[in-house]
């Protein structure tokens, strides 16, 4: 077995199919935006739990929204 063969990549090229480039965000994985939108949904519950638990005694729980939507949008659009 000296040569390895992409068999995805051979049959798109078979069927014409453009590969896309692949991304270069500030994440160290390739992914795509529904991988992005994952991880941010993932990171929306970790640091509204964080919160709750550290934080919702001296700022409000609405603080934990924003910063969760803010870091949501960030990963989904240069993630």
């Amino acid at each position: 077995m000296d040569h390895l063969v992409d068999l995805d990549a051979a049959d798109e090229e078979a069927r014409g199919i453009k590969a896309a480039a692949p991304r270069h965000g500030f994440l160290p994985i390739v992914t795509n935006w529904f991988d992005r939108l994952f991880i941010g949904i993932y990171l929306f519950v970790a640091i509204e739990l964080f919160w709750m638990r550290f934080l919702e005694a001296s700022i409000p729980l609405t603080g934990a929204h924003i910063l969760s939507l803010v870091v949501g949008v960030l990963i989904i659009w240069k993630g």
